[in-house]
Parts: structure tokens; C-alpha cells; sequence
């Protein structure tokens, strides 16, 4: 029987990306979910992942101020002790050093809620709004040192409505991405980088 490919999840909060990472690794799925570790001990999606048979560990980044390597160092006890071979970004809202990307170079995955390459970073819909923009959607890809610029693997696409607000647009792009990110997940632990994209909704 082929070992299942081993996935860790970081989170900052309520973990609904990654609920759906872990509902999606079920029996016939090529992953398994070894871990999920937050930035933040009082994380809701802490107590979600445990409700769903997933250990957890916390490293709160606060007391480390500025200090980012530091911070990645503990980060790195609890992570590398679960052994993954793949890391996934869900909602994890701490910018990662070039030193700790490169760790999992290739197999580290983020998803971000635009259409990369435009508005990587913060506000994209917002800013997606501001700029008259007729569609909007989700990325996942690979992490690189450099902020939201690594290739991708998956893109899901939905129409801006008339009136829409940044939450409203938001909303209907978080449901994009619970189907974007376990889609590409499953691909890419199937070791098949083309990427997934998902029509319109």
C-alpha cells in the first residue's frame, strides 16, 4: 500500500479553508492530515481541527515582537516534528522568511483571494472593486520567497455583481476557495502540478 502523503495546515483563525482541507482527505484520497498549527493559541479552527480527529500545536508569535526568526525557529519544533511532506497555508496571516520557505521548497502551498497575479498582499477585494474589475476569484499556488509570487496551481473565478461590497465579494469568493484549494490539494499529492481551474460561479 503507497504512504500517504503527509499534510500540514497553518491557520490564524477560524480555519474554514481548512476544514474543508481535512473533510476533503477521506479514505481514497492520496494525503492525510498530520497536523494543524497556529500563529495564535486561542485560534477557533484549533478547536475545529481537534473536533475533526486532527492533532494541534500553537506557537504564539506575539511574544517574539519583530523578531521573525525566531518565531519561525519554535514554529519550526512543533512542524517539523509531524514530519510533512506537504505544508498548506490557510489563512495563515504571518509573512514567512525566505530562510523557512526555502525549507519546503516545492512543497509548500498558499492560497490568496485574487486572481494573481493582480493584488497580491492585503484588501484584493477592495481593491478589485476600486479598480472596476468584472471578475474576481481565487489563487493557490506555490510559495516563494517573494510575496504571492509563485506559480500557480489553481484559480477559481467570480463575476463582480452590481453592488457588491468588499464582504459580499469576499463571501463569494471564500466559497470558491473551500472547492479551489482540496481540488488542487488532491492533485498536486497525486504529484501532478497542471493546474486546476475551475469554472465561473
Amino acid at each position: 500500500m503507497t504512504e500517504k502523503v503527509r499534510v500540514a495546515i497553518l491557520i490564524s483563525g477560524g480555519g474554514s479553508n481548512m476544514v474543508k482541507l481535512v473533510e476533503s482527505m477521506s479514505a481514497d484520497h492520496p494525503a492525510k492530515p498530520v497536523l494543524v498549527l497556529s500563529n495564535d493559541p486561542a485560534a477557533a479552527g484549533l478547536d475545529r481541527a481537534r473536533a475533526l480527529g486532527v492533532p494541534v500545536a500553537s506557537v504564539d508569535h506575539r511574544p517574539f515582537g519583530k523578531d521573525r526568526a525566531m518565531f519561525e525557529t519554535a514554529l519550526l519544533a512543533p512542524l517539523l516534528a509531524a514530519q510533512p511532506d506537504v505544508v498548506c497555508l490557510a489563512g495563515f496571516m504571518r509573512v514567512l522568511t525566505p530562510g523557512f520557505v526555502a525549507r519546503f521548497a516545492g512543497r509548500m502551498l498558499n492560497i490568496h483571494p485574487s486572481l494573481l497575479p493582480k493584488y497580491p498582499g492585503l484588501h484584493t477585494h477592495q481593491r478589485a472593486l476600486d479598480a472596476g474589475d468584472a471578475e474576481a476569484g481565487c489563487t493557490v499556488h506555490e510559495v516563494t520567497a517573494d510575496l504571492d509570487a509563485g506559480p500557480i496551481l489553481g484559480q477559481a473565478r467570480v463575476p463582480v455583481l452590481p453592488g457588491d461590497t468588499a464582504d459580499t465579494l469576499s463571501a463569494r469568493v471564500l466559497g470558491m476557495e473551500h472547492r479551489l484549494y482540496p481540488a488542487v490539494l488532491r492533485r498536486f499529492a497525486e504529484g501532478d502540478r497542471t493546474p486546476v481551474l475551475l469554472p465561473a460561479a
